[in-house]
């Protein structure tokens, strides 16, 4: 009898775990804040418990004395990630990083390499507050009124993303990473930026590969707005209907969201043209965006990295950068031209130095990459960078209500004169892949 209440209890107590959206967790060595969960190098991820890291060899517990919360933290020379079960929504988490006795140097990001803090440096003795809004997503299609019922067609390569699992994964990188404490709360005011799109703007999980969408988070005001990445790769308008991905949108939209709304690369792949359903389709999901009480925005597709004789970008993508423009007009919806930019933007790198925006890398770059990467749709991490910038330069330029939520890290982009890819720093992930993308 005393197993069967205990097996009850141990249920009861995992369950509530599961619907807790507040947590406090202090990282370090046994001084533990009052009110937050204690993290030590030991703390490997439990399901049951509902938090934990990935991986705990290489870790390391520091305290330095002082402070119960910010006089000890956990450090890696390696990434490190740390899992909490949480429902979907969208939530601020607030960190703690620093080293009270020393220096740090930390890059984060969350689920499937999304850039949420870009090498946030202290000096030493400081400890350092920072905020990032994350959009936690599941596959499960619910009503408004939170009833399941169906779910996302998600692909098999899909299930091994971190972004579907159920939890929120946290990526601790850079060349000196010290966390002190974390802490999660549910944020129900936020705009949501949904983005729908193919492989040059999914939350791409392996290096070397990335898209505009995994960066854009860093340049929005944290509070203010969530990215939610819905985007995937070799995705079609019409497949994105089929598999309920904008279903999934529709039942989850406010109204002040926002829905990007990027294809054209594997509608031409897949021998679409504008006239059969391309336009019909983006023009049904302006009027429904429209019908929630949210706003469209339209995205044209980014040129292919293919020169003519006189180094000028041939457009390989026949007229659905035009139809995308025409629509815009017509519906009067904002318009993001990344067609235009990125012609702008690649013919300022040049035939040679544009191979360092995309996916090139002699063999044995990554690992079980017997032959040399060279691909002229797909961007490595400068690549995808650059064009967040150039999605954000529009935003700005064309005075969007979204220009007041742009961060001061944004400090303006001048298209003929890119970023030096000498300059651009990104501590790699340890999840690697040579195998290309969906998608051309």
């Amino acid at each position: 009898m005393k197993s069967w209440i205990r097996i009850i209890t141990i249920f009861i107590c995992s369950s509530m775990f599961a619907q807790q959206t507040n947590f406090k967790f202090d990282f370090g060595g046994r001084r533990v804040q009052d009110g937050f969960i204690p993290i030590t190098e030991h703390s490997e991820f439990d399901r049951k418990a509902g938090y934990g890291f990935m991986d705990i060899s290489g870790l390391k517990s520091v305290d330095r004395g002082g402070n119960v919360l910010t006089g000890d933290y956990i450090t890696s020379d390696r990434p490190f990630y740390f899992s909490v079960v949480l429902r979907e929504g969208n939530y601020d988490i607030k960190l703690n990083l620093g080293d009270s006795k020393g220096t740090s140097q930390t890059t984060v990001r969350v689920e499937n390499r999304r850039l949420m803090l870009d090498d946030v440096k202290t000096k030493g003795g400081e400890i350092v507050e920072k905020l990032i809004t994350v959009h936690v997503k599941d596959s499960i299609l619910r009503n408004q009124d939170g009833v399941e019922i169906g779910i996302v067609k998600i692909k098999p390569r899909e299930r091994k993303y971190l972004h579907w699992d159920n939890l929120l994964t946290i990526e601790f990188n850079g060349k000196a990473p010290k966390i002190c404490a974390i802490t999660i709360q549910p944020n129900k005011t936020a705009k949501t930026i949904y983005l729908t799109g193919d492989s040059t703007v999914v939350d791409a999980q392996y290096e070397p590969w990335a898209s505009w969408g995994q960066m854009l988070p860093c340049f929005f005001v944290p509070q203010e707005v969530a990215i939610a990445n819905y985007a995937e790769s070799g995705e079609t308008l019409k497949a994105f209907e089929d598999r309920h991905r904008i279903d999934k949108i529709w039942n989850k939209i406010k109204p002040g969201d926002y829905l990007f709304i990027q294809f054209g690369h594997n509608d031409q792949k897949y021998g679409n043209s504008t006239k059969s359903g391309y336009r019909k389709r983006l023009q049904e999901w302006i009027n429904k965006v429209k019908q929630l009480g949210a706003i469209p925005v339209l995205v044209t597709s980014m040129n292919r990295r293919v020169f003519d004789k006189n180094n000028k970008i041939v457009n390989t993508l026949d007229d659905f950068p035009a139809a995308m423009r025409e629509i815009s007009k017509e519906e009067n919806v904002y318009l993001i031209d990344l067609n235009v930019m990125s012609k702008t933007l690649f013919e300022a790198l040049g035939p040679e130095n544009s191979k360092k925006a995309f996916i090139y890398y002699p063999a044995n770059t990554y690992p079980n990459q017997p032959d040399a990467l060279a691909d002229d749709t797909h961007f490595n991490t400068y690549g995808a960078y650059e064009l967040a910038k150039c999605v954000i330069k529009s935003i700005v330029d064309q005075k969007q209500p979204l220009t007041r939520f742009i961060s001061k890290k944004y400090k303006g982009f001048d298209l003929n004169q890119p970023d030096p890819f000498e300059k651009f720093y990104w501590p790699e992930s340890i999840f690697m892949e040579s195998l290309k993308p969906d998608g051309n």
